[in-house]
């Protein structure tokens, strides 16, 4: 473990505590690590109720406060505060980070799973000079070590859709990870799809990047509409593509398994092409369709 990562999973560590047996975070040290106030932190999961069960996250009673304090006095809990600090676990962190939609709150979540990964491979090493409270972690970070790597290889945006698997229903985690996607651009995004409509439209409306939709089946009454108000998308009627893809600044290249209106309906995949070979030919192929298009 070189020196900076070794420092980023320590700094985080001693922001998890444990309680009732759950590795918890504070909603003030999530405030300072995502440099928001405490109140906005709060204000997300109130806003958010259905998202944030208890499982996920709950406001300490008074005896687990107390209890807290006694067994860590450096735990940042104010003494001022009128009402008991809320705790996170590691699914309360990932699920506040996609409401915050910060690169700041993504970071620092990738971070803090990140870190639940790495305590395993610490721990293993270092069993004979670790801290006690290392040592407690132990068994309940090997037990949820695959559900973590599962949720931080989702969410990593560096890593996104290397090999996403959606199944039957997914709806919401397919649409949040096909915007992150686009996330990714800094200049263009061109999408194939040959059932292109509303619902991919609805989503590019807010997205302020030179867009080209290739597809041969255009609803023309849903274009027009698009194209009087939003003046971010091109259209290009070609049938040459029977699958899905999108390419992000004519560098990458991710290929979809279902049309994007249907995403999360039934069990897809959506990953992205790493041969360099065939994302170059692709490119070249959908940059010719373009330009005799134009």
């Amino acid at each position: 473990m070189n020196e900076i990562a070794e420092k980023d999973v320590i700094n985080i560590e001693n922001m998890i505590y444990e309680i009732d047996g759950k590795e918890v975070m504070l909603d003030s040290d999530l405030a300072q690590l995502y440099n928001v106030a405490t109140k906005r932190i709060n204000e997300a999961v109130k806003n958010n109720p259905d998202k944030f069960p208890r499982r996920f996250s709950w406001i300490l009673s008074d005896e687990e406060k107390s209890n807290l304090w006694s067994k860590f006095s450096t735990a940042n809990i104010s003494s001022m505060s009128r009402s008991n600090p809320r705790v996170f676990t590691e699914q309360g962190v990932y699920m506040l980070a996609t409401i915050l939609k910060s690169k700041t709150a993504t970071e620092v979540s990738i971070r803090i799973m990140d870190t639940f990964v790495k305590m395993r491979h610490y721990i293993n090493y270092n069993k004979n000079v670790l801290p006690l409270r290392f040592l407690l972690l132990e068994d309940k970070v090997d037990n949820n070590t695959k559900r973590i790597d599962e949720l931080f290889d989702k969410f990593n945006p560096k890593e996104i859709a290397k090999n996403a698997i959606f199944f039957q229903n997914d709806i919401y985690d397919a649409y949040s990870v096909l915007i992150e996607i686009f996330k990714l651009s800094e200049e263009e995004i061109i999408i194939i799809d040959n059932f292109a409509g509303k619902e991919l439209l609805d989503i590019l409306r807010i997205i302020h990047k030179n867009i080209i939709i290739i597809s041969s089946n255009i609803n023309e009454t849903s274009k027009s509409k698009y194209i009087k108000q939003y003046n971010n998308v091109a259209f290009i009627n070609n049938d040459s593509y029977h699958d899905r893809f999108i390419i992000i600044d004519r560098k990458r290249v991710f290929h979809c398994g279902a049309s994007f209106k249907d995403l999360g309906k039934k069990c897809f995949a959506i990953n992205e092409i790493e041969n360099k070979i065939e994302t170059e030919k692709i490119i070249n192929d959908v940059i010719n369709i373009c330009s005799i298009d134009n």
